[in-house]
């Protein structure tokens, strides 16, 4: 059992560096299981395709953090996403209160934890979302100058020199008015959310 845990880690940290091979390796031996599981309790293959992807990007995002580990096998923890995931999918269609289903019921801390990680998973979604939807309205060049710096890592003296600045301080003076203008989009975004 022991050995089965490593190997469980293991996986998990290669899961967290984005190597196809785990990936790949625990699609294989948990997907069905879902499938057939879904498929048994009123959903289609579509509803538990969905759902298995949903629950591996939940997965994914748990073996990232630093702090989350592991105390059950893979197997189990991806079941139980899956099957909280599908039930909060059956609460939307039929509209009902948001407590779970009897048999979904649970007082374990461990089940608990998982309705925790979908409902972060969730959240973050959803604030990714408004991200997006305020550095659409944002315009250019804001949105090609902030992207530069965040996501592309650039320096200031390349951002000057990319976007036509005399120098990377009115770049920075140029990247704070963009990120201001963000800023008061985004919670602009947010409020009608």
């Amino acid at each position: 059992m022991h050995t089965s845990l490593n190997t469980e880690q293991q996986i998990l940290s290669e899961l967290a560096a984005g190597k196809r091979a785990a990936t790949e390796s625990v699609y294989k031996q948990h997907h069905n299981i879902v499938v057939h599981w879904i498929n048994n309790h009123g959903g289609t293959v579509a509803d538990a395709e969905d759902i298995f992807q949903e629950a591996m990007v939940v997965l994914f995002e748990k073996a990232q953090s630093e702090d989350f580990r592991l105390t059950c096998r893979i197997g189990t923890y991806l079941f139980a996403v899956s099957k909280h995931l599908w039930y909060k999918k059956i609460q939307q269609l039929q509209k009902q209160p948001s407590s779970l289903p009897e048999s979904g019921e649970s007082d374990d801390p461990a089940e608990l934890a998982y309705e925790d990680d979908i409902t972060s998973h969730h959240e973050r979604e959803a604030h990714y979302e408004q991200l997006y939807a305020a550095m659409e309205q944002l315009g250019e060049p804001c949105r090609s100058l902030l992207q530069a710096y965040y996501h592309k890592d650039k320096s200031m003296q390349e951002i000057a020199a990319d976007f036509g600045y005399t120098n990377p301080d009115n770049a920075k003076t140029q990247k704070y008015k963009c990120l201001t203008r963000l800023r008061k989009l985004f919670y602009g975004v947010q409020a009608k959310w």
